[in-house]
């Protein structure tokens, strides 16, 4: 059954995901301060709307993909926010990554504004959004994460209700500290072999199956290899992460002495003007003097 949902942020990933909702069928109106990305979907078979107010008003639910708890706010509550054109009732599903915090008090006002709240960020990236194979954990009520279910059904593999608002993004937040030590793992891994003269592209077949496998181990390894490059993520994507998996520590009481390790290698990447790139400059971190220069 197809839904009528509006798309709030059509970036990298909310265009994957809006491109994905408009394939399976799904009538998609959307809203995003950048036209272009908006003309992309629209080519798709999206709708453009004024405003967030007019996208929500239209749809049954409202999907938001933005980069910061207070972008989430305006693009919600701010002036022709969806708050301000939204019927009572509509479930606004939060695909951010943001503060666990942050998204119970965006979920206290949305209640106030007679609106429904699941969080719900997302593991796997664009490519898997385009494939509808994400991977999502989701906060809310149960009535509520079943309801958003019936639309993320069309670009996730994996759903999985992890307790009330705010606990999918904590559990998104664990997500980005094991996926952070590991890309590190894979990157000094990598540079170790290729500096011990092993043929490193073929460590991730010689490891398969075995207790080291992995998917980065699997991705990553051969992109480190060739040092490719291409954009799949953002470094400083992963700082603002890493920030909130540190914030959360300090809340709770957490030793993650690991975890302020790999912060601080990421933050010395975005220091060097690097924060833009994807995870695979992590190599440019192992590189010495007699290293292949960064192209």
């Amino acid at each position: 059954m197809s839904e009528r949902v509006a798309l709030i942020g059509a970036g990298a990933m909310g265009g994957a995901i809006g491109t994905r909702l408009v394939e399976t069928g799904n009538r998609l109106l959307v809203f995003d301060l950048d036209q272009d990305k908006v003309a992309a979907l629209v080519a798709k078979g999206a709708v453009a709307a004024k405003s967030a107010a007019e996208a929500a008003n239209q749809s049954d639910c409202v999907i938001t993909s933005l980069n910061s708890a207070k972008i989430v706010d305006i693009a919600v509550f701010g002036e022709n926010g969806v708050a301000a054109g939204a019927k009572p009732g509509t479930l606004v599903i939060d695909m951010s990554s943001i503060d666990p915090e942050a998204t119970r008090e965006l979920a206290g006002k949305a209640a106030g504004a007679g609106l429904r709240w699941v969080d719900s960020p997302l593991s796997g990236g664009a490519p898997k959004a385009l494939t509808g194979e994400l991977t999502l954990m989701a906060g809310g009520a149960p009535e509520d994460v079943a309801d958003a279910h019936k639309v993320l059904k069309h670009v996730s593999s994996n759903y999985t209700h992890m307790g009330p608002v705010g606990a999918g993004q904590t559990t998104k937040l664990i997500n980005q500290v094991l996926c952070a030590l590991g890309f590190v793992a894979v990157a000094e891994a990598t540079q170790l072999a290729l500096d011990a003269g092993v043929d490193a592209a073929k460590i991730p077949t010689a490891l398969k199956g075995g207790r080291a496998d992995s998917a980065l181990l699997q991705e990553y390894m051969p992109r480190y290899v060739e040092r490719d490059y291409r954009r799949t993520g953002r470094i400083d994507n992963m700082v603002k992460d890493l920030n909130g998996a540190m914030d959360l520590a300090r809340r709770t009481h957490t030793s993650m002495p690991l975890t302020s390790l790999c912060a601080e290698i990421h933050r010395m990447l975005t220091a060097a003007g690097l924060g833009g790139e994807d995870e695979a400059v992590l190599m440019e971190f192992f590189k010495g003097p007699d290293k292949e220069q960064f192209t």
